[in-house]
């Protein structure tokens, strides 16, 4: 392998770093970042440096040179380019030549390396380059599965065809060639030797792990879980079998420098992330997408930056004190920089509170890209020892300082999860706790209750305690969602994540107690606690709101439909991201709502019958929610699940059946989801639908307004304060819809409820056609309609032309609605020139 800086070589795989938190900080103006970051990791930088890496390996370990191919990896390298182009805009040609060409590139790589092993005398080690053969030989047959993603899949091929794909790339491209390069690379980091057993544990190892990638792929793609987890623990076996030898050489020699903890680490996310693959894969609903970040950066992200910070310096040359030099540089906080990384991945897996969770991936990011400047700095180092002659000496490092540095890697996680929980208002309890015990005398017993949350219940609901006992509540969260337990007198048991579970020190009791869980609408639904001793009343005060006019400044909410992009069959892919927001719901009225992308009603979805939706949805609230898109047809089991905060997942659909959809969070109570701000809609066109002047799109909601977000009382009994289109009462009425004379309009409508129907009606006009829920009432020219009736979740379109210039209001006709602000204007200018 040439000495020095090669760019063709070398430059790719730092540009392919570089980019990732580039497209990480700029994750919200991309369409698909989730994949394109672990394409950039996987694709880019890892296979970049596979490919460079093992022809180092073998070269050196065969004696027989190879010459470099920098049209190899220009093949490489502009295949994976486009592959991630092609994903990010849908554009399947380019995706599938980007393919093409990275199996071309990675087969052309794999000839030459089997060339060289026909060629070579009998070496030690020659078994490694079978592994990188294998790997290689693989590579291809993920990347045919990707290019069949990208082509678009109904489900459940889609998910099937993704796990095969995963197995295929990550156990076995990236896998096989870690397997093969450790068992070399991980002794001489250490500087000892591995034992007698490590040719044997080679040779034996490379069927078994080949044969745990074959099943597990192949389980994946005929959608045998089963078979699939039992080829992950063969793959395990495997594992541990290659393993053995390398943690004997650990523990005679442990590691001391940044570059062997974090290859240690990688290998030990592997192992781990494995174990939790198999049981995912053998639970029924299990979901391998929240793992496959933890193994692209705790797995390969570490065992490839371990890598390079020990190959670099030697790459660079010079003699050993230019290699010292490179080598002091890369090590710098090293200590600091794999706790961060490892302690921060562990939080990630928690169900921690939105903002913990997104400042301990930013502090993961940031120690993991601290490495490239350190990569220049170390260029310049090694040059400048080679100019001077001077190096650092390493026989001042002390184990104390690689201590405290690891000390303060923690402590910075801490200091995130902290700072997280600060700015969360609902991760701790506040307020003070007050006394039980109102006079009673204590009778020194403890009384010890277990209670389960579950199905929106307190199990059980009563629980009777002798006036004087000390009272100790065991809460145990049995359900698939965070709950809580809070009692009037202020003490709680904190939010608990599912099979979570705490003890409340309520102390002395003396008079009867209420309690329920604190998350909003779970109360009302029936998550209430009564603690037996006397009987207290409760009451609980709605409020009203007067309706008035909007604000002059008042910026009413576009009703123009989104034109449609495209001709054919297209797909639409979209991110929904769950945040809470505080928002003017109407005049002087402000509310705080649980929105997709900080909007109420949510963001259009718009497309023609034969388009495909894929839609990421990513949960930074503070709460669990959920979406549910009734324009697919598909088991609500694992798409339509409740999502904890910082948990995302994808949803895919074909839109089938033409029609105006509602989609909404489906997490429980439904209903107080809905009406404080979750859902929107999606309008599927008809193939041959007329082309019109106007098209106009009036989702009819209501709003239950409460002291601070929504009122589940209110919904309860069915008392809206207001009946709103898209999101504001009366905002049309400021700002009315302008058309021509003579124009013609299509105003598809949905009513979102929760509870109300509407009866659509445009007052002065006729519908010449109606239309709703995918079928056709009116068409034009068979007469003329006056209203158009919808119950909610249902919805449709009318047609009508105004011809005389005015003012014509749009109502809900269901008028104590229309009175409440379900109310609007279409203002009719001169006729078109």
């Amino acid at each position: 392998m040439k000495r020095g800086f090669s760019p063709w070589r070398d430059l790719p795989a730092l540009v392919w770093l570089v980019a990732i938190p580039v497209v990480a900080f700029a994750h919200p103006w991309i369409p698909e970042p989730r994949w394109l970051l672990l394409h950039l990791l996987l694709l880019g930088a890892v296979t970049h440096s596979i490919v460079v890496w093992s022809q180092h390996f073998t070269d050196a370990l065969l004696h027989v040179p190879s010459p470099q191919r920098p049209a190899l990896l220009a093949l490489l390298d502009l295949g994976a380019l486009a592959v991630m182009v092609g994903t990010q805009t849908a554009a399947w040609p380019v995706t599938l030549a980007g393919a093409t060409a990275v199996a071309v590139a990675v087969l052309w790589h794999a000839s030459r390396l089997a060339g060289q092993l026909h060629r070579a005398l009998p070496a030690r080690f020659s078994g490694v380059v079978r592994y990188y053969v294998a790997a290689a030989a693989l590579l291809p047959v993920g990347a045919t599965l990707g290019v069949l993603l990208a082509r678009g899949l109904p489900d459940p091929w889609h998910e099937q065809v993704l796990l095969a794909h995963v197995a295929v790339n990550l156990l076995g491209w990236v896998g096989l060639t870690v397997a093969g390069t450790v068992v070399t690379l991980w002794p001489t980091m250490l500087r000892t030797r591995l034992g007698a057993g490590s040719d044997a544990a080679l040779r034996r190892a490379l069927p078994v792990l080949l044969a745990g990638v074959l099943v597990t792929a192949g389980g994946s793609l005929l959608g045998l879980r089963l078979a699939a987890a039992a080829g992950v623990a063969v793959y395990v076996g495997g594992v541990v079998l290659l393993g053995a030898p390398l943690l004997e050489a650990a523990r005679r020699k442990p590691p001391t420098s940044h570059p062997a903890w974090s290859l240690g680490a990688g290998l030990l996310w592997l192992v781990g992330c494995l174990i939790a693959w198999g049981v995912i894969l053998a639970t029924p609903g299990g979901d391998l997408a929240a793992l496959v970040p933890f193994l692209a950066v705790g797995f390969a992200a570490q065992v490839l930056l371990g890598a390079m910070g020990y190959l670099i310096p030697s790459a660079l040359g010079g003699g050993g004190t230019a290699v010292r030099a490179a080598g002091e540089v890369l090590d710098r906080a090293g200590a600091f920089r794999v706790v961060a990384v490892n302690l921060g991945l562990l939080v990630c897996l928690l169900p921690a509170p939105s903002a913990v969770l997104v400042g301990c991936s930013l502090l993961v990011l940031l120690a993991l890209a601290v490495e490239l400047p350190l990569l220049v700095l170390a260029i310049r180092a090694s040059h400048r020892a080679r100019r001077t002659g001077d190096g650092p000496s390493l026989a001042g490092r002390s184990r104390g300082a690689a201590l405290g540095s690891a000390v303060a890697g923690a402590s910075a996680v801490l200091l995130v999860v902290a700072a997280g929980v600060a700015v969360d208002p609902g991760a701790l309890s506040t307020g003070d706790v007050v006394s039980a015990a109102a006079g009673a005398t204590p009778t020194g017993h403890t009384t010890t209750v277990r209670v389960e949350a579950a199905d929106m219940r307190f199990v059980p609901s009563e629980v009777d305690v002798p006036a004087g006992d000390r009272l100790v509540i065991e809460v145990v969260n049995t359900d698939n969602q965070i709950h809580d337990l809070v009692l009037e007198t202020g003490a709680d048991s904190g939010r608990l994540s599912p099979g979570e579970e705490t003890s409340i020190d309520v102390g002395v009791v003396g008079r009867a107690l209420d309690g329920w869980c604190s998350l909003v609408g779970h109360r009302q639904m029936g998550m209430t606690l009564r603690v037996n001793v006397t009987e207290p009343g409760h009451h609980h005060d709605q409020m009203t709101e007067h309706m008035t006019e909007p604000p002059v400044d008042h910026e009413a909410a576009d009703a123009e439909l989104p034109p449609l992009t495209g001709d054919g069959p297209q797909t639409r892919r979209v991110t929904l991201t769950v945040g809470e927001v505080d928002r003017e719901v109407a005049p002087g009225v402000t509310q705080r709502l649980w929105t997709y992308n900080g909007q109420a009603p949510g963001p259009v979805l718009h497309g023609r019958v034969g388009d495909r939706f894929v839609v990421t949805l990513v949960n930074d609230g503070t709460i669990g929610h959920s979406i549910d898109f009734h324009a697919g047809a598909l088991a609500p089991d694992r798409p339509m699940r409740t999502l904890e905060p910082g948990q995302s997942l994808t949803y895919r659909f074909t839109a089938e059946r033409a029609g105006v959809w509602m989609y909404h969070c489906s997490t429980m109570p439904m209903s107080v989801h809905i009406a404080n701000g979750m859902f929107g809609a999606v309008v599927i066109e008809p193939r041959d639908l007329a082309p019109v002047d106007h098209s106009y799109l009036l989702v009819q909601s209501e709003q239950y307004r409460g002291p601070e977000t929504v009122d589940p009382d209110e919904i309860a009994a069915e008392q809206p304060d207001a009946v709103v289109f898209n999101g504001y009462p009366n905002q049309y009425d400021a700002d009315p819809l302008q058309v021509a004379a003579g124009d013609r309009l299509r105003i598809w409508v949905l009513d979102a409820g929760p509870n109300r129907a509407t009866s659509f009606h445009v007052v002065g006009g006729q519908f010449s056609t109606t239309y709703a829920e995918g079928a056709y009432l009116l068409r034009d020219g068979e007469g003329g309609a006056q209203a158009l009736a919808l119950m909610p979740a249902q919805g449709g379109f009318v047609e009508l032309e105004l011809d005389q210039p005015g003012h014509y209001p749009f109502v809900s006709h269901v008028m104590v609605d229309a009175e409440r602000g379900a109310h609007g204007v279409i203002e009719v200018g001169d006729l078109r020139p």
